[in-house]
Parts: C-alpha cells; structure tokens; sequence
C-alpha cells in the first residue's frame, strides 16, 4: 500500500471535498481503493489464519465505502477522508464483536475494536459477565502488553449505575459503559513507513484477549 499517495490524495480531498473535484481524479482513487483492498486481504488472511470464523470473509466484503451517508447529517461533505474497515464473523454489518481499521492523515489512522453500542439484550450479557467475572477483564484491560497500544475503555458512560446493579459495585467504572470498545492511533510520519499488514494483525492479536471476552459473555 502506497501510504504517501493515499494520504496526499485524502488530505486534498478534504480541500475539495466535492463531487466535481472527485469525479476529476475517480482513477487515483480507484487505484488507491484497489491497493487498499490487497492491503485488506492481506490483513485478513494473518487474522483467519489464527480466527477461523473469519476465514470464510472476502477482503471487499470488508471494507467500507468512501461515500458518506448525509441524509441525518448536519454536514454535508459527499466523501469520507479516510479508508477503512471491518473484520468480524458476519462481515462489516456484524453486530458482534470485531476489529476495525482506519487509514488516513490528519491524525485518522487507528486500530480499534469491540462493540459499539451492543443491542440490549448483548449489553445486558457483557454487563452481567463484567458483574460475576469482571477481574478477568480488569486483568486483559490491565495487561502491560496491552495497555502499550491501549489505554482503555472509549466512549460514553452512563452517569448513574445501570438499572439492577448498586451504586457502590465494585466494577461500576466498567458498568456504566455504553460500548465496549478500545483504540490505538498511530501518528501520520508513522502511519506513512509502517508495514501495515504487519502492524494492523500485530495490534489486534494484543486486543484478541478483549474481544475474546465479550465475545464469551455474549454468546455464553
């Protein structure tokens, strides 16, 4: 992957972020969206390698598109700055738990995985997990290895205890999330030399212990 062309496209994309100006330059891009699909699959086959669920995933399957959806949006820009996608058993719609990589400057590449925003009854099992066995999660949360890449839970909390649990539980820091999700930037200067289809597996192989256990609490 041409990491110093891909982040020179999107950065003047992000100046003329118009159909007209998109159009014009459709070829750079649709090479650029072909050598990220091999960087994909590449990526894709390390991980099915050792995660046989997702050794059935195409990497096109995987990826999402550079077409934002404006419809609910107050903004209005027709394209995303960045390339990304989604590893999971299912595909990139799975509402299970997965790995997700973004590629793009201004600070946009990153690795993360997780759940976001689980369905309720899903919420509910990783909260009753987190309830009987939360000292497993605080242990992979904690693990140095781990914590080199990530540095915690993201996202929103409730700002009371969820509905069933006391307020004075032991584990109400990790109960209180909404999503179970957690994510490694990497700077541009560094995003531009990694060997990607190295780094990304490598990142999320020290996340698989996370994913692993919500993966447990919400299949059982």
């Amino acid at each position: 992957m041409n990491q110093a062309a891909l982040f020179d496209f999107l950065s003047d994309l992000a100046l003329h972020n118009e159909r007209e100006w998109f159009q014009a330059r459709k070829p750079t891009y649709d090479q650029l969206r072909r050598e990220f699909e091999v960087l994909v699959g590449q990526i894709l086959a390390t991980l099915a390698a050792e995660e046989p669920a997702l050794a059935t995933l195409e990497a096109k399957k995987c990826i999402f598109r550079i077409y934002r959806d404006v419809r609910f949006s107050k903004r209005k820009d027709p394209y995303k700055t960045h390339f990304s996608a989604y590893f999971a058993a299912g595909g990139k719609q799975s509402a299970g738990p997965g790995y997700y990589f973004q590629l793009g400057p201004n600070g946009q590449t990153l690795m993360a995985g997780g759940i976001y925003q689980p369905e309720k009854e899903q919420l509910a099992r990783i909260r009753q997990e987190i309830d009987y066995n939360g000292e497993a999660l605080h242990r992979i949360l904690a693990a140095p290895t781990f914590q080199k890449l990530y540095a915690g839970l993201d996202g929103e909390q409730l700002k009371r205890p969820p509905a069933g649990y006391p307020a004075n539980h032991p584990d109400l820091a990790l109960l209180r999330h909404k999503s179970f999700v957690v994510s490694h930037s990497v700077p541009d200067a560094t995003a531009r030399r990694l060997d990607l289809a190295e780094y990304v597996p490598a990142a999320f192989r020290t996340m698989r212990p996370f994913t692993d256990f919500l993966r447990e609490a919400i299949e059982g």
